[in-house]
């Protein structure tokens, strides 16, 4: 006979659920958006609320929505420093292997936000601010992350920060879109083909098993990325992958 939780736990593991659903709605959204995703009952889902609320965790908007709290913030921040220590030694092997510069990034709200850089030795080269947000239409690292999305979510993400077409190339349309991740799911892999900067081509690949979308890329000007460069990226990022979703979840 399984074993119930206890109440506190369960407390715990439900207030986790519903930062969660806020998140994933961009970072706000109302009580009867958050009560249509979850099977909780209705008091239950506010009366965690106001607990997050008195603790800084949520803030209710003025306009009764409620968002993500400011306290969050310095978790947050912190967790990408550990994020990106972890995964520098990884980009930095990429970067030795590759020659071009690599990436990571995570979905924040509708948007990716790259929490981890190693910049290659080229003068001419592609940087990253880390901090920096994209959008994920048009990105490598963000479409590697829509590919392991339900086709639900990535509608409601894409549709919430919109389609701007960065370059002519950018997609700017969701029937494109939805072509575009199918392809990246049969070929395991996505391709930033000059979309977000006219002369740079990215490779990216989803972190498989990650407790949050992440993407680790590969980037640099089209002169040095091409075919020959794609053939010797895949089976890098695969490695990379897979050795940053092992740390993450503690599977040798």
């Amino acid at each position: 006979m399984p074993v119930k939780p206890a109440a506190g736990v369960q407390s715990v593991e439900r207030a986790f659920e519903l930062l969660e659903l806020i998140a994933r709605a961009g970072g706000e959204c109302t009580l009867s958006e958050l009560a249509a995703e979850t099977p909780l009952p209705l008091p239950t889902i506010h009366r965690l609320l106001r607990t997050l609320v008195g603790i800084g965790h949520v803030r209710q908007m003025p306009n009764r929505r409620y968002a993500l709290g400011p306290r969050l913030i310095r978790l947050g921040e912190v967790a990408n420093r550990q994020l990106g220590a972890l995964a520098g030694p990884v980009l930095r092997s990429l970067v030795d292997d590759l020659g071009e510069s690599a990436n990571l990034a995570v979905l924040d709200g509708d948007m990716v936000v790259y929490t981890g850089q190693v910049p290659s030795a080229h003068s001419m080269r592609m940087n990253t601010e880390v901090g920096r947000r994209a959008n994920l239409h048009n990105s490598g690292v963000g479409k590697a992350i829509l590919s392991v999305l339900d086709d639900e979510r990535i509608a409601r993400l894409v549709t919430q920060a919109g389609m701007p077409a960065a370059t002519p190339k950018s997609i700017t349309t969701l029937s494109g879109l939805f072509a575009e991740v199918e392809r990246i799911r049969e070929q395991g892999y996505a391709v930033d083909e000059e979309e977000q900067e006219i002369g740079v081509r990215c490779f990216a690949m989803a972190i498989p098993g990650a407790p949050t979308p992440m993407a680790i890329s590969i980037s640099g000007p089209v002169s040095r990325v091409g075919q020959d460069f794609a053939d010797r990226a895949v089976p890098s990022l695969q490695r990379a992958a897979a050795t940053i979703s092992s740390a993450l979840t503690g599977n040798a």
